[in-house]
């Protein structure tokens, strides 16, 4: 039997005092089971979401999920799992002056992406279409994301948690931010279930806390310098004079510093998150060219188009597999067991039963990491071999 010991009596009056009008003390998160994970002084209503979502199952899985330079054997290549930590950082500094609850910013920044596919946006683009054709229902990492940690795995996150984890989406810039009042998860539901039916509702989300409107931001703040970084380390780019400069600047650390400033100077004691016309603009800039000179460019296209084939090939042979009921299948090897082990610890559900077989295909390969997709396709087709390759660590220029 477990014993959690708790803090003494004298210890935490003292630490109550010591910390009085600290959001370390706040206990205003919104569960859809509050007698569970109430707060204690040491572990906050909010950092106990931290801690839920780094212990998930599928957190691990970051480690090898290509932000956008898929197909590189290269340890200097942002993976997403560095990426989360990224926005994680960059969110709390600007969060810590801004006088916002640093932990419900890192369970945000940690958990927005944990729903995303192998290989970026395209496994994603590549997912939503196989699930638009099959299902009905559009396909979007930051919904699915909710879907991770509030469905198929039942974490018992707070509602503010998750509904800016729904709302980060990174790739919808605003010059301002401001929050969307949210006071129930009747009200999440309905918010959640339109992304899946609704075309071009996931495009108007908005955050009910400051601190999702920080990350949201700060999604977009990571990725922009640091993709720039990695395309001329894989030489997508042959140069980085191909980009603007502009007020904020044209490389990472100097469009992270500037942007973050801007955002305080804008931000501070004011009832939104906002930069002023002039940045905005220049980050517009940038994001333009990085889809015109990297993500747009011949070999990030060219891998997109191979990959393309290959979800549709895997998609239909899971499915097939699934309604065939054959159980040796990795399906059910692999994504149903695996979901029913880990799920008994987390309030357990009875997923196998109450989930369509369209969206448990969905499930398993926005669970899959880059490198488990391609095994997983030579596996289920061996007389096949992937028509992708690795551009290797030691090639011709040594």
């Amino acid at each position: 039997m477990n014993f959690y010991q708790s803090l003494s009596d004298a210890l935490s009056e003292k630490i109550r005092e010591d910390f009085r009008g600290s959001y370390i003390l706040e206990n205003n998160a919104i569960r859809r089971d509050m007698a569970h994970d109430s707060p204690s002084l040491w572990r906050s209503c909010y950092l106990r979401d931290v801690e839920k979502i780094m212990h998930s199952p599928y957190y691990n899985r970051y480690t090898d999920k290509t932000q956008v330079f898929a197909f590189y054997k290269n340890d200097d290549i942002t993976r997403r799992g560095f990426h989360v930590q990224l926005v994680s950082r960059i969110a709390r500094n600007i969060g810590r002056i801004l006088g916002l609850n640093l932990d419900l910013i890192e369970a945000i920044a940690l958990g927005h992406d944990i729903g995303h596919t192998p290989f970026g946006h395209a496994g994603e683009s590549f997912l939503n279409e196989l699930s638009v054709e099959y299902s009905g229902r559009q396909f979007h990492h930051n919904v699915h994301s909710v879907r991770v940690l509030d469905g198929i795995f039942r974490h018992n996150l707070s509602l503010q948690t998750l509904d800016g984890i729904l709302c980060h989406n990174g790739e919808s810039e605003q010059k301002e931010y401001r929050t969307e009042p949210l006071n129930s998860f009747l009200e999440f539901d309905r918010k959640v279930e339109k992304c899946y039916t609704e075309q071009g509702a996931v495009k108007k989300l908005t955050p009910s806390t400051k601190e999702g409107c920080v990350v949201k931001i700060c999604d977009l703040i990571a990725y922009l310098g640091k993709d720039r970084q990695d395309a001329l380390k894989t030489d997508v780019l042959p140069s980085e004079e191909l980009f603007s400069e502009t007020p904020i600047g044209k490389h990472n650390a100097v469009i992270i510093n500037n942007l973050c400033v801007n955002i305080i100077e804008n931000s501070y004691q004011k009832d939104c998150i906002r930069m002023d016309e002039q940045y905005f603009d220049a980050l517009a800039k940038i994001k333009e060219e990085n889809y015109r000179f990297i993500y747009g460019s011949k070999r990030v296209k060219e891998i997109e188009a191979k990959l393309r084939p290959m979800f549709r090939e895997v998609y239909e042979k899971l499915r097939d597999d699934l309604k065939s009921n054959r159980e040796s299948s990795p399906i059910f090897t692999h994504h149903l067991d695996f979901v029913l082990e880990h799920g008994k610890y987390y309030r357990q559900n009875n997923y196998r039963e109450e989930t369509s077989p369209d969206q448990t295909v969905i499930d398993y390969i926005a669970s899959m990491t880059d490198n488990y997709f391609i095994e997983l396709y030579e596996y289920l087709f061996p007389s096949k071999k992937s028509p992708l390759n690795y551009t290797p660590y030691f090639n011709e220029k040594g």
